[in-house]
């Protein structure tokens, strides 16, 4: 029999402890989960009330090699999960490339990688969802049953609807290693031009492509990484020591930089150095480097060095030593159409004083589009990050002019970060009366925060 409520039978040791720190909770207290870590850029604000309890829900449960799926707790990390699933030759179809991304939060939070443009987002590739909502019950959501809804207005909800304890999720075969090619191009213009044949044809200089992302360094220096599955073996590279993976993709040579990743290296391959926001502590300087222990050289420990620089204002105070203003933080990725992006990157580029800048292509899956984050199917996107901070003047006029930008080139920008609009441009972007809908069904209490007050007000 198909579920649709989560018997008390079927629950989890995990999931039982999450529904008990859900009941203790005063009602008309707000409810949050008691996260020490997070890979979300915007404050919270400060409350005492208990968050729930999450810690029986970060598992993989069951890898099955013949139907390639994996049924997976929703607070497991990426790492985990990936460990789980090479040994038998397979991955997620989509793999975000910060090690301790939840599959929970890449799912509401729309996570996206270098595969993107072939498999779409991480929540196109889930089959069912168990989904903690603010009726205090876990419900089983699939795309055909009386919680299609919420199946369909699960991503780009980011807690606001509820959470999942459990989702299946598809997989996909892998090789042992992937042979990358890095390609060098002399302006913007060429480069879009070459990710369009990519999506289009599937392969780059007549080699199949599995993978492609890139990185803007200048506007007449840039470079596509375009790699596949091989069966090759020989000589590796390692990004896990002294070598930096983005500046090794720096090259003057005519024809492409080649090298050879283990699989699992090279799904890992920004986290060493949090693509390039390590240099921020000094862990790029060959001396710090010897230093810092390898153990230590992860995005999620330096996570946890931004947000020790935010609970203490480090930086602040040493802008103020300096008799300037705090700097203002410019930590966003936004999707634009192909057919903008050049234009996008130029404005950036002359506008926004922050290099580099990461480029990843991406098509939804399927021929849906999901009524939170809608973008169109069968339209190609390209996914801007931009991590840094610019000088300080008034509050969030860089980003605010970034927002006006995105929408004006027909773009959306993720909801990770700060985001600064208006509650009438917020709801005509991110699902306006559809969410209230569903928050009215699934959360009649408001338990959870209203997903505005969460992303722009720091709810």
């Amino acid at each position: 029999m198909e579920r649709t409520l989560l018997d008390a039978a079927a629950r989890t040791t995990g999931e039982q402890r999450l529904l008990d720190s859900f009941a203790a909770i005063p009602p008309g207290e707000r409810v949050r989960l008691a996260k020490h870590t997070s890979n979300l850029f915007r404050e919270r604000s400060n409350t005492r009330v208990p968050g729930l309890d999450t810690t029986g829900l970060t598992g993989v449960r069951v890898v099955d090699a013949g139907t390639r799926t994996a049924e997976v707790d929703g607070m497991c990390t990426y790492e985990d999960l990936v460990a789980a699933t090479l040994p038998h030759g397979l991955m997620p179809l989509v793999v975000p490339q910060l090690r301790t991304i939840t599959l929970g939060g890449a799912v509401t939070g729309l996570g996206i990688e270098s595969s993107s443009f072939r498999n779409g987002l991480p929540h196109e590739s889930v089959l069912e969802m168990d989904i903690l909502t603010g009726t205090g019950e876990i419900v089983t959501a699939t795309p055909d049953n009386e919680h299609a809804d919420l199946f369909r207005g699960f991503p780009n909800s980011y807690g606001s609807l509820g959470y999942a304890t459990r989702l299946l999720i598809e997989l996909e075969p892998v090789t042992g290693h992937v042979a990358l090619r890095h390609v060098r191009f002399h302006d913007v213009e060429s480069l879009c031009t070459a990710i369009g044949e990519v999506v289009a044809t599937g392969e780059h200089d007549g080699e199949r492509v599995d993978f492609i992302d890139g990185v803007v360094f200048s506007r007449d220096e840039a470079y596509l990484t375009v790699a596949r599955h091989t069966e090759e073996t020989g000589r590796t590279s390692d990004y896990t020591g002294h070598k930096i993976f983005y500046r090794s993709l720096q090259h003057d040579d005519p024809e492409p930089r080649r090298e050879l990743l283990t699989t699992h290296d090279y799904l890992w391959r920004w986290d060493t150095d949090w693509f390039w926001c390590s240099r921020a502590f000094g862990a790029q300087n060959p001396r710090v480097r010897r230093l810092w222990p390898s153990r230590w050289r992860r995005s999620s420990v330096y996570w946890k060095l931004v947000a020790l620089d935010q609970r203490l204002h480090v930086s602040d105070r040493i802008e103020a030593r300096k008799g300037n203003p705090p700097r203002e933080r410019v930590v966003q990725d936004v999707e634009v159409p192909l057919a903008h992006t050049a234009e996008f990157l130029g404005w950036f580029l002359d506008t926004v004083p922050i290099e580099p800048i990461w480029l990843c292509p991406l098509r939804l899956r399927g021929d849906r589009s999901w009524g939170l984050y809608p973008l169109s199917p069968g339209e190609t996107y390209v996914n801007v990050g931009f991590w840094s901070s610019v000088p300080g003047g008034e509050p969030g006029a860089t980003n605010r002019a970034i927002e006006r930008k995105v929408d004006a080139l027909d773009g959306h920008k993720s909801l990770y970060s700060e985001s600064f609009y208006s509650r009438e441009e917020f709801d005509a972007l991110y699902g306006g009366d559809a969410y209230a809908v569903l928050k009215a069904k699934h959360d009649p209490s408001g338990r959870f925060p209203h997903l505005y007050d969460k992303a722009v007000r720091h709810a």
